[in-house]
């Protein structure tokens, strides 16, 4: 097997293998089997680090010359609270649990707006930032449909309400909306795996979420099976990972909006060790005990 390390290695993967000419009639290397632009941030142009605050989960271009103000606090503070009201239902606070009083947030405030800011995302060339914030924003909007009474999606008398349907499986629904939540579990790990060299607040925004959105589909998937203990325990576990993700939003966004013009302080985000960030302060300390 050929060495990736030796500088010879890609020329021997495109003559041993036989592989299809690339680009410009050239044999295939290992690097064209890869995003072609999974390097653009490694030049030496000079680059921002990994802030949550941007919801810039690595290295990116200088905003002096952004037209566009910061887009990325609005669609965290959106996300924020609407995620904070439904996770405080989960939780059972103060002994609500109808969640039809998210409606309203899901679909004008964490839906509408917060798809508007993953659009803006993408006018100033957030790739990450404008996947995430647009999807969660259609989270939102498909949350908020799910629950108004007028679409009857999991009422009475509903598609899975109908006699053929409660033949076969009366909670059918809960398995259906544990499917939707599961979907979202899958997405929020990709994104997550997209931070693990950003900040620590920032990955522990995407971590909390995925924890919650894994909880609250187990809970849905406990209901149809009568395991009525379960599910509320894991929609309680549900909840307090939401909120903790609320929170971590709110952190992330006044991280994003605050600096020294407009408050008497700042807030850490907390690099990782191994971010781009984090070994640019190793060096800058073992340069500095050296001296």
């Amino acid at each position: 097997m050929a060495d990736l390390n030796h500088p010879g290695a890609e020329k021997e993967i495109g003559q041993t293998t036989g592989a299809a000419p690339g680009v410009n009639g050239s044999h295939a290397t290992a690097r064209d089997y890869h995003n072609p632009m999974a390097h653009i941030h490694s030049n030496q142009e000079a680059r921002l680090p990994a802030f949550g605050g941007e919801f810039q989960p690595g290295l990116y271009r200088s905003v002096e010359a952004r037209k566009f103000a910061n887009p990325a606090p609005l669609g965290l503070s959106a996300f924020a609270l609407t995620t904070f009201v439904l996770s405080a239902i989960n939780l059972g606070a103060r002994g609500v649990s109808a969640p039809n009083v998210v409606v309203p947030l899901a679909l004008g405030y964490g839906g509408v707006v917060q798809l508007l800011a993953g659009m803006w995302e993408m006018a100033v060339g957030n790739t990450f930032g404008a996947t995430a914030l647009s999807s969660y924003g259609g989270f939102w909007i498909a949350y908020g449909i799910l629950l108004t009474p007028n679409w009857n999606i999991l009422g009475p008398n509903g598609p899975y309400a109908s006699p053929a349907t409660q033949a076969i499986d009366p909670k059918m629904g809960e398995s259906a909306v544990g499917f939707f939540l599961t979907g979202w579990f899958i997405f929020t790990t990709i994104l997550l795996l997209c931070t693990l060299r950003s900040t620590v607040m920032f990955f522990l925004l995407f971590f909390t979420l995925d924890l919650a959105f894994l909880m609250l589909a187990c809970g849905a998937y406990a209901n149809d099976n009568n395991a009525m203990d379960a599910s509320k325990k894991l929609t309680q576990a549900g909840g307090g990972f939401g909120m903790l993700a609320a929170f971590l939003a709110w952190y992330n966004a006044f991280a994003g909006i605050a600096d020294s013009s407009n408050s008497f302080f700042l807030i850490p985000v907390f690099h990782f060790p191994w971010s781009e960030k984090g070994r640019e302060i190793r060096v800058n300390k073992s340069e500095r005990d050296t001296v």
